[in-house]
């Protein structure tokens, strides 16, 4: 039997035609869509979102990022693809924690939240994760880092406080987003983290099960 696989990608901005470009995605055993489906958007959009990446592979779960409105997050919750605020078992021993929404901005978007907020969030989805023996943790708010987090100007705007707790479960995959030139990846301990970047420009990662455990990549389409 071939080996399980997820696909898991964000900062879509309303901009999914490349989903059709990504290999294998009718065989992934989910698509996990990490936030910013849309740039303040309508329900009407995110649902074009989801419908869109539904087309390719029903089995679809998502959250907000900043740049999404309440109302995404209801139909979100509405159609039961809701993944923020939840552990979600994928079988096998495998599960999702998921927490999506941002820390703030300089730009007062929509879903900014204080970092206690992101933190309690995170740090309650672990808990129950820790009854899973392979937790993939998807965060909107990328951890205080050397890449993930990194602006073009070097200034490193990630949380301390979700590093901090990487550093204290390991979950052994974490994908983040919101920093879009963060792409790239980088170790906290066990846990590898990594940043496709915005799906806008193509970048997704792929978490492979394997007999050693789960393994990341970062992908593109062209």
């Amino acid at each position: 039997m071939a080996n399980r696989f997820w696909i898991v990608f964000g900062d879509i901005h309303e901009r999914i035609s490349a989903v059709e470009r990504i290999d294998d995605i009718g065989r992934a055993e989910g698509v996990f869509l990490s936030g910013d489906l849309t740039n303040l958007g309508t329900r009407e959009r995110a649902a074009g979102i989801v419908d869109a990446v539904a087309a390719m592979n029903p089995r679809v779960l998502a959250q907000i990022g900043n740049m999404d409105t309440q109302a995404v997050d209801r139909i979100l919750t509405e159609r039961g693809l809701n993944a923020h605020n939840r552990v979600t078992d994928l079988g096998g021993g495998v599960c999702l924690a998921a927490v999506g929404y941002s820390t703030p901005t300089p730009f007062g978007t929509p879903s900014e939240v204080a970092d206690a907020q992101i933190c309690q969030w995170a740090h309650d989805a672990l808990e129950v994760a820790g009854a899973f023996a392979h937790v993939i943790l998807m965060i909107h708010t990328p951890p205080r880092g050397e890449v993930v987090d990194r602006l073009p100007s070097g200034a490193h705007v990630g949380s301390p406080g979700v590093r901090a707790l990487i550093e204290k479960y390991q979950p052994a995959v974490v994908v983040t987003g919101h920093i879009h030139e963060g792409v790239g990846e980088e170790r906290i301990g066990r846990s590898h983290v990594l940043n496709p970047g915005a799906f806008a420009a193509g970048g997704y990662v792929r978490i492979d099960e394997t007999p050693e455990g789960l393994v990341a990549g970062l992908r593109g389409v062209s």
